[in-house]
């Protein structure tokens, strides 16, 4: 069977990005990640530097163990060391006797090292080759040697410094060659060997080492890391509180305060200014808290105190329309304005008194309210009030009830059918549908006018915003005071509900949610 092979994005063409690696998210894990690399980093240098010069200096060493030891060994393959002219003094220097071969006449190996490598070249062809083979110190064995071999041995310069190769009939040797008596070539080398397996033996213990003093650095790091952090947390962690509380509106006290630190240290800076900040937003809140409070109590007093005079006015214009003498004619038209603008501004001042209370949070009626005989009511009226639009009803078979304010919601629906009236041409479709799904009542007006503007909808439910003229053109006139949305969101939210636009050119609707609870 052939084997799928996994796919190289090398191999592909694709190239490697850095930003596949994983990356620390936090302070914390990057502090600690950036201690532990630049370790690792330093204690890769402190070893390679390490592992080079001690290769160097026992290299070093070996070349000079190979320069003490001379050419006697190579000189006295050729005759078993019974030709003085092969070496370089006829006597030994220390004993005083002339060296002579081993038992079998194969070389001199007297103070020889075991392993020690000797070869003699005539022109570029090697013409002996031996290795001390023996622990005593006695014995050379004849090494057979390749083509490789002997070319390798061939190529080394007789200079008398040291050179590594490598001989596949024995292993990597440092050898040394110089030029005989006879103008032979006389090489002599030692193993690599022991200076290899002291590097590495280095270079275990320093991975042992450095290894476990990354994984202790990396520990305490993360340790002292999120000690240190432990400030800039708490001031994290302030900040998170602080984002939770509701700052839209109503009385806020930003209680959180960052925990204290020394002001000297970058943390304790930025704790001293997220306070300092808090404050000032702290002061801005209660300052625009008190604003409010007294706008909604001048909405409140303002109207509490125009719906007697408006009140007065209108009854007055009533009371003079029903005077029994002959009354001119521009004095009775002007009479019927004006109870007419009486009334408006009288349902105007209720508006905003209404407003103002919702405002203030005063609770309403919490009392079984039948929705589905609310939508039947108001559709009544509101055909009887618009008999040139068409009104859709759409209703569900059970009726949908919520607990409420009877009139309030009432006053929802009234506002909303008016608002589809008197922006829509005659001659419109109208569709009101009421449901209720997972536990909310959700009531709908779709009507197919000519929609709201885009730049519009945004403060649609603002208090005394009107519609565009694209959305008024051809509708009767006084199209409401621009209270009627408002009314409509307000009551919502004081229901624990809310409203919502969705418009377009020839489709516009209103959806209200409020929850049913438990009816």
């Amino acid at each position: 069977m052939r084997q799928r092979l996994a796919r190289d994005p090398l191999r592909s063409g694709e190239r490697w990005s850095p930003a596949r690696l994983p990356r620390p998210h936090t302070l914390r894990a990057r502090l600690t990640a950036g201690l532990v690399v630049l370790l690792a980093v330093s204690c890769a240098a402190v070893g390679v530097a390490a592992v080079v010069e001690l290769n160097g200096f026992l290299t070093g060493r070996l070349d000079q163990q190979l320069r003490e030891t001379g050419v006697r060994f190579p000189a006295s393959l050729e005759h078993g060391g019974t030709r003085p002219s092969d070496l370089p003094r006829s006597r030994n220097d220390s004993t005083g006797e002339t060296p002579v071969g081993d038992e079998d006449g194969d070389g001199d190996t007297r103070r020889q090292t075991v392993g020690t490598f000797g070869a003699r070249l005539v022109g570029d062809t090697v013409t002996n080759a031996a290795v001390v083979g023996s622990s005593t110190g006695v014995g050379a064995q004849n090494v057979p040697l390749g083509a490789g071999d002997r070319r390798t041995l061939a190529a080394v310069p007789a200079d008398g410094r040291g050179h590594t190769l490598h001989l596949s009939a024995l292993d990597d040797y440092r050898v040394v060659a110089v030029r005989g008596r006879d103008g032979d070539v006389l090489i002599t080398g030692l193993p690599t060997e022991p200076v290899e397996a002291t590097v590495h033996r280095l270079e275990l213990v320093a991975a042992v080492v450095f290894g476990a003093a990354l994984a202790v650095a990396g520990f305490a790091g993360a340790l002292w890391v999120r000690w240190s952090l432990r400030p800039l947390s708490r001031v994290a962690a302030t900040a998170t509180k602080v984002s939770r509380l509701p700052l839209s509106s109503g009385e806020v006290e930003l209680w959180p305060r960052a925990p204290e630190a020394d002001p000297r240290s970058e943390v304790g800076r930025v704790a001293g200014a997220f306070n300092t900040m808090l404050g000032h937003v702290q002061d801005a809140l209660t300052k625009r808290h008190a604003s409010e409070e007294r706008l909604r109590s001048f909405a409140a007093d303002a109207s509490h105190e125009l719906r007697t005079p408006v009140a007065s006015i209108r009854g007055h214009a009533e009371l003079a329309l029903l005077h029994p003498g002959p009354v001119p004619h521009k004095v009775v038209r002007a009479l019927e304005r004006i109870e007419a603008e009486a009334a408006r501004m009288g349902e105007m001042v209720d508006d905003l008194l209404l407003l103002a209370r919702l405002d203030a949070g005063r609770p309403l009626e919490r009392l079984p309210v039948d929705l589905t005989r609310l939508v039947l009511d108001a559709v009544t009226d509101a055909q009887a009030a618009g008999p040139g639009h068409r009104w859709t009803l759409e209703l569900s078979e059970e009726p949908v009830t919520v607990p409420g304010d009877a009139h309030r919601l009432h006053q929802v629906l009234a506002n909303l059918l008016a608002n589809a009236r008197l922006h829509t041409p005659v001659g419109s479709t109208i569709t009101i549908s009421l449901e209720s799904a997972d536990g909310t009542a959700v009531l709908k007006v779709h009507d197919d006018g000519p929609g709201v503007a885009a730049d519009v909808q945004p403060r649609v439910f603002e208090r005394f915003a009107h519609g565009d003229r694209r959305r008024t053109e051809g509708v009767e006139s006084g199209a409401g005071t621009g209270l009627g949305l408002s009314i409509v969101a307000a009551v919502a939210e004081a229901h624990g509900g809310s409203v919502t636009l969705d418009s377009g050119p020839g489709s516009t609707t209103f959806t209200v949610r409020i929850p049913a609870g438990d009816g």
